[in-house]
């Protein structure tokens, strides 16, 4: 159980200590989430800085953000967790001159630095918002052409970017380092059985996940959540991918997205999988499909997986278009796959279309439709 004063015992405290002096550290790092007085307490034990997990994935967030909305993100989730870490770290400042006249003691320097903090979250917040009403926009667009979305989803350095670049050739930054990609990327993806889907790559998650993140990050999460499929992509190189598979399960379940439906994506097939004693592992592939985004081995077959299980919910239908609705036509094209087109005698125009439920609905509430145009 961890110490209430230090996080560890004095014992380890001690120990701490010594190695930060034998190694000349100047900073600490605790793969564990630790309270601001358990910080700053360790710190005066070791005489150096002490971070948690915490702090270090924000850190790396910070190095990896390029958007203005992904700076706007991080910066948001670091301020956060840094106004719970402001005790006492203005000591040796204890109080400012005091307001109008110069009466009072003023402000300590601490309350200052905690109104600012506060000033410019809600300025970011603000900021954020607009972003997410964008993305509204644009979902609530997505949707009213039909056009669904299939978003990657993964422990971070599982090579979704990697695979998102093989199946669009979109060229998206990719590297062998943890949260490369932190902006959501979206490109249109032609299914040779299906049409055209939109595939959405997005931040790599990570076990005990930290909630400022989740805030930071919710209108880029909730394309997750709002996603007709999840290719859950797995690194089958890594011995603990059957850890990584439950801490992503309980990310989803975190962010609303436990009910959508998702496909197991074993990526990196080309490599062995090992045990951390370096004996090949074994691993049941039977719930899922085995791909490689660096030679391409099983991506025909993704595709025509994702195909079968978007084409569920499709019927096939006949539409009969008269010719003074032209405006019935063009929304049909917009909604539906059209399959073939022919016109009688009459200017009739007959549409084979493949369209989903929701399709459908939109469809038959155009103001030029009637039941008697299905055939």
């Amino acid at each position: 159980m961890p110490h209430p004063a230090t996080f560890v015992g004095s014992g380890k405290a001690a120990e701490i200590a010594r190695s930060v002096e034998s190694c000349r550290a100047d900073l600490v790092i605790l793969d564990q989430a630790m309270t601001p007085v358990q910080e700053r307490n360790l710190e005066a034990v070791v005489r150096c800085r002490v971070i948690d997990r915490s702090r270090l994935i924000l850190d790396i967030f910070a190095l990896r953000a390029r958007t203005s909305e992904g700076k706007l993100q991080v910066e948001l989730a670091q301020l956060s967790h840094l106004a719970t870490r402001l005790v006492r770290g203005w000591t040796h400042l204890e109080r400012q001159r005091g307001g109008i006249g110069l009466r009072g003691p003023g402000e300590t320097q601490l309350e200052t630095d905690r109104r600012l903090i506060g000033r410019r979250i809600r300025s970011l917040r603000s900021r954020i918002s607009k972003v997410q009403s964008q993305r509204q926009l644009r979902r609530n667009r997505r949707e009213r052409q039909s056009v669904p979305t299939v978003t990657l989803v993964g422990y971070t350095n599982s090579g979704k970017t990697s695979l998102f670049n093989k199946l669009t050739g979109a060229g998206a930054f990719a590297a062998d380092q943890l949260f490369a990609t932190l902006d959501p990327m979206m490109r249109r993806l032609e299914l040779e059985d299906f049409g055209d889907v939109i595939l959405s790559d997005t931040v790599g998650f990570v076990s005990d996940i930290p909630h400022a993140l989740v805030d930071a990050f919710h209108s880029t999460l909730e394309e997750v959540a709002s996603s007709r499929l999840l290719l859950h992509v797995i690194d089958s190189s890594d011995s603990d991918f059957e850890e990584r598979i439950s801490h992503i399960e309980g990310v989803l379940s975190e962010i609303g997205a436990e009910k959508v439906p998702r496909l197991k994506v074993y990526n990196k097939s080309d490599l062995k999988i090992e045990d951390e004693f370096g004996i090949p592992k074994r691993a049941d592939f039977a719930c899922g499909i085995r791909v490689s985004a660096r030679t391409g081995e099983g991506i025909p077959q993704l595709c025509l997986m994702i195909s079968q299980f978007l084409g569920q919910a499709q019927v096939e239908r006949t539409l009969k278009i008269p010719p003074d609705c032209g405006r019935l036509r063009a929304r049909a094209y917009e909604i539906a796959r059209v399959m073939s087109e022919d016109i009688d005698n009459q200017g009739n125009w007959w549409l084979r279309v493949v369209l989903d439920g929701a399709a459908v609905g939109k469809l038959e509430a155009q103001d030029q439709f009637h039941p008697g145009l299905w055939c």
